[in-house]
Formats: structure tokens, C-alpha cells, sequence
């Protein structure tokens, strides 16, 4: 008999267990948060440096173990502030896709008590040239093409540079073999839990995007939220238990400097001692051999990217019965999704979580059973995290009812960086607005129907993107689609679509009429049907860029 929920986590969380929850005082906020959690990021790393030769970062055919990252950590974390002159406080910025030296930098970082500023590798050279004036650090650690975006910043701003990967000689550049000299020891800082570790920036629509700033607190909170919801979930269902703190292989297919990424799965692995596998870039048939290859265990991406999988032509001839976890997160996943996941992985069950940057990624998940019964549901947040949805007048709702999704734990970032206009804005008595629309049910799932900004006000009717989208991937026909709205004369907005076909596969508007009508209500029908001959534009976590493609379809009426 399954246990229930509350029960499991009771006993999970119960005085002297490893999940223990009390009370704390943070900034004269009280919130539940585990007991038992490291003092800070140094610790942590201390701790799995000790794994000896464990395998802990494949990248293509290198293999890194926990003594090989401990030493260059260690080595950069000794030139951060013999060299560098770096102290407490002080931020060092990382641009470079998702090689080894990436770990090793946010490693060395927040060991000598700095401040990791993660920097999107898409970014132009103008996007990065706000970033790093807006975060000012003393130095950049940067691969040859983040070299080139930087350069004239880095010299206008006096930011030292470390070059990564590189066998170029550029000026102001120091390379990171003549930087991290084995054998130089890590400085003996003392680093504390309200000491300031990250600044991630948020995606941001328009204007600027802004730097999300996290106490060691709040990171190590979140990583032991998502260990106590695995271990809540294998006491409930110990048939459907993944690896968690002796076994596993995950597989980082989401850029380092997104939330994921970072801390749902690089940092996950560095406190467990698992095996991370690193890819160059994302491809769905390289990501099939390294998971027959490593015998990856779980995959955390965007529902984009399990969907990639499921679709590519080779899916057939790769081993992934290895696979125990299939999902993740940064986007509502369709039920057909879910269906499919668990009809085609011979012992890989789908997940899925809700996090943001400001939640360091942590939020409600879903998995298994519990997700394929609740297919449309982000599933149940764990006990430190409080959740609440309320009216626009800030007042909780009925269960059942739709309003703004609010969270509060101590796993949530202090604020913004220089920001505390956009703070003051989403942070009220330690509650976090997330800005999403959704209900909880009577047994505690909670469901995202869409973002506030984002929901189609068509005539006085909301209509909700994802139920929209949900109901176009039911045809057999389709590989991607996005829900947006457009402007309209008299309806305000109307509902607008770009779908792209599976290969092969011919698909009109008509034909997605036709498929929608019966299943949504009429309002609810796309009447503004885009199909597209090529994949449709994504960021570089994976997401499909749905502002993108209304914007341009706007352009194109000449709305």
C-alpha cells in the first residue's frame, strides 16, 4: 500500500532525521528550513573533494574526478586572491559554454567567499556589456568566443581576465594553465551561510535583464529540498526510487548558467558524488549515445528536449534502459508528453519540477505514478516551501480557484542585485510572485495554467496558452508548438499559433481546426495558424522564445 504524502513527509522531516525542519529567523522573517544543512558552498565542496578518484565530470572523452576538480579548485580559488586580489564579497564572472573549467570556476568562487556571476553565452556582445558593468567584477573567466564579446569591455572597465580553452595570445588575457598551478592551496577563508554566493540573471522580456542574488543559505536549502522530496517519494513508492546519494549518472544537456542547470543538477551532483555527464552543445543522437555510453540514469532538461529525444530517428537503436528519471522543468510539459515518456522508456519514469531563478530551481515536482495521474500538475512542493495562491487583492484563495502562485523558503534569492525597485516589487513579507497563474487541488498538486503577462485576453475570455498547447500536441502530426496572443481590433487579443510539422509530415491550418474543435471551447481555437517549415527559435536554455514568434507574426499583419 502507497504511504500518503503527509505521512512520508512527516517521518522524513521528523526531529533527528537527515530532513529534520524548524523554524529560523533570516532578516526578521521566520521560515521552516532544514536543520542539518553545511554552513556554506566552501564546505560542500571540501566535502565531495574528499571522494578520492570518483568519477565526477565526463566531458566528451576527458574524465575529471572529485580529486582532479578538489585540486583546481583549490588552485584557482589560491590566484583568485594571491594573484587577483579578490576578497569577500568581491564578484568573479564566468562566461563559457558548459566545459569542466566552468564547475572549477564556481567552485573556486564561492570557496574564497566571492560572488559567482553566472553570464549567459548567448548573449551579445552589448548584452554582456551591461551585465558586466551592472555586477562590476574584479575578474571574468571566459572561453576564446566570450573573449572576443568581452574584450572591449573587460579593457574599458579594468575587469582582469582569465582565458579559458584558448591557445590565443591576447592582450590583458592571463591563459588558465599558467593561472592554476597544482599544488597552490585554497585560501583559508571563513565563509558563512547569509554571505552572498550567486547572481544569476533573470531572463529578462524588456528592459535589461536583472542579477538574482543568493545567500549560501538559500542555495544549500534548495539543494537539500530536492534530496528530501526523492527521499519523501522513495518512502511512498520505494519501486520508483532514483538514484540520490550512492548511485546515479546525470547528463547537464541545460546551459551551466541557468538555474537548472547550475544548482538543479551540476550542484546536485557535487553534493551527492555523482557522475555528471557535460555535452558541447545540445543534439538530441549524441545525447543517445552518452546515455548508452555512461548508463545515464537521469535526464533534467526542458520539455523540449525530452520531446527531441523521443523524436529522433535513431531513438530505436540506443540502449536507454539506464534511464530511470525523464523530464525536468522551465516549461509546462504537454500530457501527450508525459504519455509518451512513459510508453517508450523501458524503466524511465517522466518528472517534472517548477522552479525559477528566484527559487534557485526548487519548487513543487512531479514524477511517476504521481505524474502520469496528474499529468497536468507540477506536483507537490516539500516542507519548507510554503505555497499560496491568491486574488489580486493579495488574499489566499479557495482551493481549487485560479490566482497568482506564491512561495516563501529560505531557499529563495535575498533580492535583486542594485534593484531594490524590481525587490520591493515580487518580495512582500518574505512571499515570492512568481507572476505564474495556477490552483492547488485538495491534495496539494499544484497546477501552472500560464504566466500573468502571458495569459490571451480574447473578448473578456481568458484563455490559458497551455491548455492550448497541450490539445495541439494530441496530433499525431506535430513536433513543436507555441500559443501566443496578438493584438485584435475588437477582441483586444486573439489567439495565435506557430506550429512546426514532424518531418515528413504535412499539416494545414484546416487540419489543426479541425483537431482543436471538440476538444477546446471555440474561443479558445486559434484563429491565427503559422506553419513553420524549421524548428521553432529557442533560448539558450532550451525554452521556445513564444514572445519571439508573436512579435514577428505581429510584425508580419502589420499590427
Amino acid at each position: 500500500m502507497t504511504m500518503d504524502y503527509e505521512a512520508a513527509a512527516a517521518q522524513v522531516t521528523a526531529p533527528g532525521e537527515r530532513f529534520e525542519v524548524q523554524p529560523i529567523d533570516v532578516g526578521g522573517i521566520t521560515y521552516k528550513a532544514f536543520v542539518n544543512t553545511l554552513p556554506s558552498l566552501r564546505d560542500l565542496f571540501a566535502m565531495a573533494h574528499g571522494r578520492a578518484d570518483t568519477t565526477f565530470l565526463v566531458y566528451e572523452d576527458e574524465r575529471w574526478s572529485f580529486t582532479d576538480v578538489g585540486t583546481k579548485v583549490a588552485a584557482l580559488g589560491h590566484a583568485l586572491v594571491e594573484r587577483y586580489g579578490v576578497q569577500q564579497g568581491d564578484r568573479v564572472a564566468i562566461a563559457m559554454r558548459n566545459y569542466p573549467e566552468w564547475v572549477v570556476s564556481f567552485a573556486a568562487i564561492t570557496s574564497v567567499g566571492a560572488i559567482s556571476v553566472s553570464l549567459n553565452s548567448w548573449w551579445t556582445e552589448d548584452e554582456l556589456d551591461f551585465a558586466l558593468g551592472d555586477s562590476a567584477p574584479k575578474v571574468l573567466i571566459a572561453d576564446v568566443e566570450r573573449l572576443d564579446r568581452t574584450a572591449a569591455s573587460c579593457e574599458r572597465l579594468g575587469i582582469r581576465v582569465v582565458g579559458v580553452r584558448t591557445d590565443r595570445d591576447l592582450p590583458h588575457v592571463d591563459h588558465w594553465d599558467d593561472v592554476v598551478i597544482a599544488g597552490n592551496p585554497l585560501p583559508d577563508v571563513a565563509v558563512g551561510p547569509d554571505d552572498d554566493a550567486t547572481i544569476l540573471y533573470t531572463s529578462g522580456t524588456t528592459g535589461n535583464p536583472k542579477g538574482a542574488v543568493s545567500t549560501h543559505r538559500a542555495v544549500l536549502q534548495a539543494l537539500l529540498g530536492f534530496a528530501c522530496r526523492a527521499a519523501i517519494q522513495a518512502l511512498r513508492r520505494p519501486e520508483e526510487a532514483s538514484p540520490v546519494d550512492t548511485a546515479g549518472v546525470f547528463i547537464l544537456i541545460v546551459p551551466l548558467f541557468h538555474v537548472t542547470g547550475g544548482v538543479a543538477v551540476m550542484l546536485s551532483c557535487y553534493a551527492a558524488g555523482l557522475e555528471l555527464v557535460m555535452m558541447y552543445r545540445w543534439d538530441a543522437e549524441r545525447a543517445l549515445e552518452l546515455i548508452e555510453r555512461e548508463r545515464v540514469t537521469n535526464f533534467v532538461g526542458v520539455p523540449t528536449q525530452s520531446w527531441d529525444l523521443l523524436e529522433s530517428p535513431r531513438f530505436a537503436e540506443f540502449d536507454t534502459s539506464s534511464l530511470l528519471s525523464v523530464g525536468g522543468g522551465g516549461a509546462p510539459a504537454p500530457p501527450e508528453l508525459v504519455k509518451r515518456v512513459s510508453a517508450n522508456f523501458r524503466n524511465g519514469r517522466p518528472s517534472i519540477g517548477y522552479g525559477l531563478t528566484e527559487t534557485n530551481s526548487y519548487g513543487p515536482g512531479n514524477s511517476g505514478t504521481d505524474y502520469e495521474t496528474h499529468p497536468t500538475s507540477t506536483g507537490r512542493g516539500t516542507p519548507i516551501l510554503e505555497i499560496e495562491v491568491r486574488d489580486t487583492e493579495l488574499r489566499p484563495v479557495p482551493v481549487g480557484e485560479l490566482g497568482e502562485i506564491w512561495f516563501k523558503g529560505p531557499h529563495l534569492i535575498r533580492g535583486y542585485w542594485n534593484r531594490p525597485d524590481a525587490t520591493a516589487d515580487v518580495f512582500v513579507d518574505g512571499w515570492f510572485r512568481t507572476g505564474d497563474l495556477g490552483r492547488l487541488d485538495d491534495e496539494g498538486f499544484l497546477y501552472v495554467e500560464d504566466r500573468v503577462k502571458d495569459m490571451v485576453l480574447r473578448g473578456g475570455e481568458n484563455v490559458y496558452c497551455a491548455e492550448v498547447e497541450a490539445a495541439i500536441y494530441e496530433h499525431p502530426d506535430v513536433y513543436e508548438a507555441a500559443v501566443f496572443g496578438v493584438p485584435h481590433e475588437r477582441l483586444g487579443e486573439e489567439v495565435a499559433t506557430a506550429v512546426y510539422p514532424k518531418p515528413g509530415r504535412t499539416l494545414t491550418a484546416a487540419d489543426l481546426t479541425g483537431h482543436l474543435t471538440g476538444r477546446l471551447a471555440p474561443f479558445k481555437i486559434p484563429t491565427r495558424i503559422t506553419i513553420v517549415d524549421g524548428q521553432l527559435p529557442r533560448n539558450a536554455a532550451g525554452k521556445i522564445l513564444t514572445r519571439q514568434l508573436r512579435d514577428e507574426l505581429a510584425a508580419d499583419a502589420g499590427v
